[in-house]
């Protein structure tokens, strides 16, 4: 696309709401100027690093990303969109999350494992773009990142599929260290039963009961919430967690037991995932 092609979307796109930057030859963003080479100048206010910086350029990737037209339109940026090969958006600025799959496997892997979401094609793979924000990281999973507060996406066009919010399931993917290996379809024992056999949860009934009776073991708690939240999950994980019955509202619910007894968000997310890794799922 040519250059006039790209800031004609780039406007588009940020009438929209979406703050967007030019991506030179690479999918990169532009190099930073000669007075902020190698960020010497601190950053713009919003790189979370020292000190302001009052360079007009789209020099500083994501943090130079802008819904203004009139800074799109600047001169200051008109040697960038000469250069430019693509346009880029900050997903985080703007309350959404990428979750960036380079490859065949990672699409199955998710499609296996996230709720649906709005879908766009890449060269490789495919984003998955939901509804909030929440911190970037590279390598979540084998040929997986997220995409959200301080990083940029490649625009790639609308995509196909309805936006969804955000899942616990994206979430946690960030809460500890990026992990080694993926679940598969068909491959891991975290989705199969336990037994080889039907699972024991097609009746709803059963694990209405289980669900429920972990709310109540939260609410009853008058100390050590933490930990409660925490022997709760993996109770909950233990009996149900192996078959694919649990779904995201479960999880909501005892997520909102928890954060009802005080437990922040960030307390269940790290719970809810030293409770899957220490039953190896």
């Amino acid at each position: 696309m040519k250059a006039v092609g790209l800031l004609d979307t780039a406007l588009t796109l940020a009438d929209r709401g979406l703050p967007v930057l030019p991506l030179r030859e690479g999918k990169g963003p532009m190099g930073n100027c000669w007075v902020c080479r190698d960020n010497v100048c601190g950053g713009r206010p919003n790189m979370k690093t020292p000190g302001p910086c009052a360079c007009t350029a789209p020099c500083h990737a994501w943090a130079a990303a802008t819904t203004d037209p009139h800074v799109l339109t600047s001169a200051a940026w008109a040697p960038a969109w000469r250069q430019a090969a693509a346009v880029a958006y900050h997903p985080g600025g703007t309350a959404l999350t990428v979750v960036d799959l380079d490859d065949a496997d990672a699409v199955a892997w998710a499609r296996h494992t996230l709720p649906e979401t709005r879908t766009v094609a890449t060269t490789r793979g495919e984003h998955w773009i939901y509804r909030g924000a929440m911190t970037s990281r590279n390598a979540v999973c084998p040929g997986v990142d997220i995409k959200s507060t301080m990083s940029y996406a490649r625009w790639l066009g609308r995509g196909t599929g309805t936006m969804t919010h955000l899942p616990h399931t994206v979430r946690a993917l960030v809460v500890k260290e990026p992990v080694p290996s993926r679940p598969m379809p068909g491959t891991a024992a975290a989705h199969l039963p336990s037994g080889g056999g039907v699972c024991p949860h097609r009746s709803p009934a059963y694990l209405e009961r289980g669900i429920a009776m972990a709310e109540q073991r939260i609410a009853d708690a008058t100390s050590a919430i933490h930990n409660t939240a925490y022997r709760t999950f993996l109770a909950v994980l233990s009996a149900h967690g192996r078959c694919g019955c649990l779904t995201d509202d479960h999880i909501d619910r005892l997520f909102a037991a928890a954060q009802a007894k005080g437990e922040s968000l960030r307390h269940c997310e790290t719970a809810w995932t030293n409770a899957r890794a220490k039953l190896g799922m």
